[in-house]
């Protein structure tokens, strides 16, 4: 198999955020501190360009961007100028818009370069809560050792002292949800992690559909 393909078998099987299927391609639900924390690369950018590429089976297109902010990936790619994404929605490919919007966009890096997709975290800038523009700034690397896990049926539990409960998927919402919005999971006293959004709540080893 050669390295693209393998790449791209990588790519699509990976961690994702966006609770979709378009055709072929099928991401499940994330929250955005584990994308932040699994992402080589997390930065605010203006589209400024796009080319479609020849690589790969179905093309690449390629973005060009003006970054506005580095979040994480300083010392992988300390300045972004393009960003890589499959040319085909099918095949997880993201459409941004080019001199319209500024976007938070996270990536993987592969030989050199920014991919992107559909399972990756990006949105439109002005459609991030504050409680998100905080995570980014400093809350979710603080968080990057706990771990968030998906509770889809109550009662849930945690299994060890560093998982956090992620009870938005109980109404479906996923990375929509209030707790994906407004709460970081971040280590506290002794290895404990938990639920914060400004105020620090108490530490439960069980958790319910009400809490945070």
């Amino acid at each position: 198999m050669t390295a693209w393909l393998s790449f791209l078998v990588v790519f699509l099987c990976s961690w994702s955020l966006r609770d979709l299927v378009v055709e072929a391609c099928t991401c499940v639900p994330i929250h955005p501190q584990d994308a932040f924390c699994n992402s080589d690369i997390v930065i605010r950018a203006k589209v400024v360009g796009k080319k479609l590429m020849k690589d790969g089976p179905f093309g690449t297109m390629r973005y060009t961007v003006k970054q506005m902010k580095m979040y994480r990936g300083f010392q992988i790619m300390p300045h972004v100028q393009y960003i890589y994404t499959e040319a085909s929605e099918s095949l997880c490919g993201v459409k941004l818009e080019v001199n319209k919007y500024q976007y938070l966009i996270t990536g993987r890096v592969y030989e050199g370069k920014v991919y992107t997709g559909l399972c990756n975290w990006y949105e439109k800038w002005d459609r991030l809560t504050l409680s998100q523009r905080k995570g980014l700034n400093h809350r979710y690397h603080l968080g990057c050792g706990c771990k968030i896990r998906p509770c889809y049926y109550l009662p849930c539990f945690t299994t060890s002292k560093n998982e956090c409960i992620w009870t938005d998927m109980l109404s479906n919402f996923g990375h929509l949800g209030y707790q994906a919005k407004h709460y970081a999971c971040i280590q506290r006293v002794e290895g404990y992690c938990s639920w914060y959004r400004g105020w620090a709540p108490p530490d439960k080893m069980i958790i319910n559909a009400t809490d945070p």
